[in-house]
């Protein structure tokens, strides 16, 4: 098994069909969940699911809110981002993540993000840092 990180295929059509709305205050609902390294996610990945997904204290199914910063642009890339999440006192271990769109039909996934390794925390805060939203480092970028 691996996790992948990508951009997920099926995002990109659910794009232009409309699915997925970033708008900070009234827009869809996304959630980012955690994974182990049993999971197999990559572009090919269509939906949330629960097959090896974390589980521990200060984790609950479908992990955790995320909260978007309204979509913008830089130069010619879109750009799309979310604020910094963390599960507190948080004891797990993951090595990547699915950001899905709760609110549309399916939870179609976004993302996959890979860790490079499994990351844990003991009692502790398990933070995922977005990067700098800008037109090379932004978490979503379309050029």
């Amino acid at each position: 098994m691996a996790i992948s990180q990508a951009m997920c295929t099926s995002f990109k059509a659910e794009i232009l069909k409309g699915v997925h709305d970033f708008t900070a205050s009234t827009g869809n609902t996304f959630k980012l969940a955690l994974y182990t390294s049993s999971a197999s996610l990559g572009a090919g990945t269509t939906a949330y699911t629960t097959s090896n997904e974390v589980s521990g204290t200060g984790y609950t199914a479908k992990g955790g809110t995320l909260t978007s910063v309204t979509p913008t642009t830089s130069g010619t890339t879109a750009i799309g981002d979310f604020s910094d999440l963390t599960f507190s006192s948080a004891t797990i271990t993951a090595n990547g993540a699915m950001i899905f769109n709760e609110t549309a039909t399916g939870d179609p996934s976004v993302l996959i993000l890979a860790f490079g390794g499994d990351k844990s925390s003991s009692a502790g805060d398990f933070t995922i840092q977005f990067p700098t939203a800008n037109a090379t480092d932004a978490i979503i970028r379309i050029a």
